[in-house]
């Protein structure tokens, strides 16, 4: 048994309805991805503009008679060929290894490990932020301050308030 279906009292469709507002409706549409993109864009070269001072710091000027063996303090977290093995270095090619490590914008700290009765602290802070390696930050500009002090036996041997200018490896 077949059911007859009529058009009978059917209702016609509505034309669909365009408001005056669309345009703007995609205009801001646009804007919002615009947006969203440019805070994107903004958010990845933050994420690259971290700080990363890995390499070697060398002291700008004379150093101080207590300290004419010195060397350098390098830093290489990603121990990198190119650069030293962290530590600090002294002329005669000596490497003190850090014992503690803290390497922050504003507060780079590090004791070293006893050679010979000897070991060294520094207590300072970098003056400049980004990735050093991609940033040319000059050849005598310094770019970490900060006490360094030596000691023998345990005991405070020297002590000099010192300025470090950068240098990435070759």
């Amino acid at each position: 048994m077949l059911k007859q279906f009529s058009r009978k009292g059917a209702k016609g469709q509505r034309k669909s309805f365009t408001s005056p507002f669309a345009p703007l409706h995609l205009c801001g549409s646009i804007f919002c991805l615009f947006l969203l993109t440019s805070c994107t864009v903004a958010l990845a070269q933050n994420k690259s503009a971290r700080f990363d001072p890995d390499g070697s710091f060398w002291l700008i000027g004379t150093p101080p008679n207590e300290f004419s063996d010195f060397g350098g303090i390098n830093l290489n977290a990603k121990k990198l060929r190119r650069l030293p093995s962290p530590g600090l270095q002294t002329m005669e090619g000596k490497n003190f290894r850090f014992k503690t490590l803290t390497v922050k914008r504003h507060n780079f700290t590090f004791t070293t490990v006893t050679l010979g009765d000897v070991s060294y602290s520094f207590a300072g802070k970098f003056l400049k932020g980004g990735n050093f390696a991609e940033t040319w930050l000059g050849d005598e500009a310094p770019v970490l301050e900060g006490t360094l002090t030596k000691f023998r036996g345990g005991k405070k041997l020297a002590e000099a308030k010192l300025k470090f200018s950068y240098f990435g490896g070759t």
